[in-house]
């Protein structure tokens, strides 16, 4: 109880703003065992039931307490398929940390800090995280979308013993993990080191697909004996305000493909990105953070964010907020624009605004932001990122009327994963609408559990 959490080593963050390298540094071994050591082995660990994965928590840090980290990484490879990747983007502090009871009494265990510690430690000595598969079921099953929730998917199927082929639609599987999180936060190497390994197991991987163009959902329930949808949620929500459609105007989904995925931010890609003076970022979510510190990667003089309720109402997590003031973003709190302003060319010069004030708590249990008469004023920008969320696209969807729809266009499913088409499992974002990656790795994995038990009812 004595023992004080450690602290995560991060790069200076002046030298950080101007470069793409990951921004925390990882602990080291030693840190590692002292920060394991806080855990007090509950008997009954609440930090498990917090974790959307059901990681066995307090088994791998024990592992770790003991200088077993071989054990440590089987027990944690053996609950999470991508464990490198949750323990850098997974909002800890809000799942299996608020859960700990160490932080009753002072800081909670630094359980994502020694997920990562783990993982990396793993990636490093790969022989001992091997999958081990089943004995062949001689079934197959197809998952659309290479994100979080279709890898995590295609790992525990593929450890159950059926055949996997992910169709992803870009030209590198990851999802989000590769076109929405920035390199500072998300190494890709990590995210092509853990495909790869699910590859090595047998899962098949086909790129440059497009269900609802290149296959219909139809199609690919007739060729598999079992579908899992996790295509994500990728179609972007605008403000509908005026000007939204001047040169100069992005939406984050746009922006942070082309400098993640597509590698603008190198000095000789081909890809084109607007390397803008002052940019103003619209959001409070981690997507919207994640935009304006690429911005002030990308060499903006000033990276603001434009967010239209207080600092303490941001759903951002709290470390990213802390390192995108350290990295000299400005906020704009309490601030709704309402038009983009435009030269006679149609290229943005500004962002029209309006000052807020918080009213009563609206549905989401956050104070509503109200509009202060009187308190308009012209933010000045040459480029505007738009990050309010997204929706689920309709291209999949629109292929297979029989598919059962909310009316927010998200696909409906029963307590398993199963959608209103036999065989046919749904699961991510494209179900919840966005959320985080973890969240959508919770759906892969209850998914999996559940496509096996219907593959292998009549067997």
């Amino acid at each position: 109880m004595k023992l004080d959490r450690q602290l995560m080593p991060e790069q200076n963050a002046t030298r950080r703003s101007g470069n793409f390298l990951e921004v925390n540094l990882g602990f080291t071994e030693q840190m590692a065992l002292l920060e394991a050591q806080r855990c007090i082995q509950c008997k009954e660990p609440k930090c498990v039931a917090g974790c959307p994965v059901m990681v066995n928590i307090p088994r791998f840090l024990g592992f770790i307490v003991a200088g077993d980290l071989p054990g440590a990484a089987r027990s944690l490879f053996g609950d999470n398929a991508l464990p490198a990747v949750t323990g850098r983007v997974c909002p800890q502090e809000t799942q299996c940390e608020v859960q700990c009871v160490r932080g009753v009494k002072g800081k909670p265990v630094a359980i994502g800090y020694l997920e990562r510690f783990v993982a990396d430690w793993a990636r490093a000595h790969s022989e001992v995280v091997k999958i081990e598969a089943r004995r062949p079921s001689g079934k197959q099953v197809a998952i659309v979308g290479g994100g979080p929730a279709g890898l995590t998917a295609a790992g525990e199927l593929v450890k159950l013993g059926h055949e996997v082929t992910v169709y992803e639609a870009l030209h590198k599987p990851g999802g989000v993990l590769v076109y929405g999180i920035p390199e500072f936060r998300l190494p890709k190497l990590i995210v092509e080191e853990e495909v790869e390994r699910l590859v090595q197991a047998g899962v098949r991987i086909e790129n440059n697909v497009v269900i609802g163009r290149t296959y219909t959902l139809p199609e690919l329930r007739a060729r598999f004996d079992a579908v899992f949808i996790a295509n994500g949620a990728g179609l972007p929500v605008f403000m509908n305000v005026p000007g939204e459609n001047f040169k100069g105007v992005y939406s984050a989904n746009e922006y942070l493909t082309r400098v993640n995925l597509m590698e603008a931010y190198a000095l000789n890609s081909d890809t084109p990105v607007l390397r803008a003076r002052r940019v103003a970022v619209v959001g409070g979510g981690n997507v919207a953070m994640d935009a304006v510190r690429t911005a002030k990667r990308l060499g903006a003089e000033r990276a603001i964010l434009v967010y239209r309720r207080s600092r303490a109402e941001m759903p951002a997590r709290v470390e990213e907020i802390h390192h995108a003031d350290e990295e000299g973003v400005a906020f704009e709190n309490l601030v709704a624009p309402l038009a983009v302003l435009g030269n006679e060319h149609k290229w943005v010069v500004g962002l029209q605004c309006q000052r807020m004030e918080l009213g009563e708590p609206d549905a989401s249990g956050r104070r509503s932001p109200k509009p202060i008469p009187g308190s308009e004023f012209v933010l000045d920008c040459d480029a505007v990122v738009v990050a309010i969320g997204t929706r689920a696209n309709p291209l999949l969807t629109a292929t297979c009327p029989d598919l059962k729809l909310n009316r927010w266009g998200n696909i409906e499913v029963d307590e398993t994963g199963m959608t209103s088409i036999p065989g046919i499992f749904a699961g991510g974002d494209i179900v919840r609408g966005a959320a985080t990656v973890i969240l959508a790795m919770g759906d892969g994995k209850r998914s999996a559990q559940a496509i096996d038990a219907y593959l292998t009812a009549g067997l």
